[in-house]
């Protein structure tokens, strides 16, 4: 079995992440006003940015590793619990409150799992090793390739 960390949590908090800022960008194209015609993009301003926000946090998602992502999640949380709430205590009608809910859900979630399971992802680049550390690894078969990458004949070792 393998030591290393597995891809699929990863990649549902970034498909999380995507759907919530779709939700949003969808709540703020709905009506919230029907008696005014506004949509929601008017009566409550911050639903783009924040789904803009959901989206620019995929990258530090899939670039960082460690402490770092589990603040991360922290942050994605505070991002889907303040979408949530402009969901639930904002005005304008049902259905686009009821999207800017569900988008605040999913970036939830997405954030409970960055926080719980955040450091045990795999990042960008994690699969590459310095030098020093590729010299100190203890697999056989590895030392092979490492020899090679070196430039060294591993055939030549006796």
């Amino acid at each position: 079995m393998s030591d290393r960390p597995s891809k699929r949590p990863l990649w549902t908090v970034v498909l999380l992440l995507v759907l919530g800022a779709a939700a949003l960008w969808c709540s703020s194209l709905l009506v919230w006003d029907a008696a005014a015609d506004r949509r929601g993009e008017v009566v409550v301003p911050a639903l783009v940015p924040m789904a803009l926000l959901c989206l620019a946090e995929v990258a530090p998602v899939v670039a960082l590793g460690g402490w770092v992502r589990r603040v991360l999640g922290v942050v994605v949380v505070a991002t889907g619990g303040t979408a949530a709430w402009l969901g639930v205590n904002g005005p304008g009608e049902l259905l686009g409150r009821g999207f800017a809910c569900l988008a605040g859900m999913l970036v939830v979630v997405a954030g409970v799992v960055l926080v719980m399971r955040g450091s045990a992802m795999p990042r960008l680049g994690g699969g590459y090793q310095t030098p020093g550390a590729a010299k100190r690894s203890a697999d056989p078969d590895r030392e092979l390739w490492n020899a090679l990458e070196r430039g060294d004949d591993p055939t030549g070792r006796d």
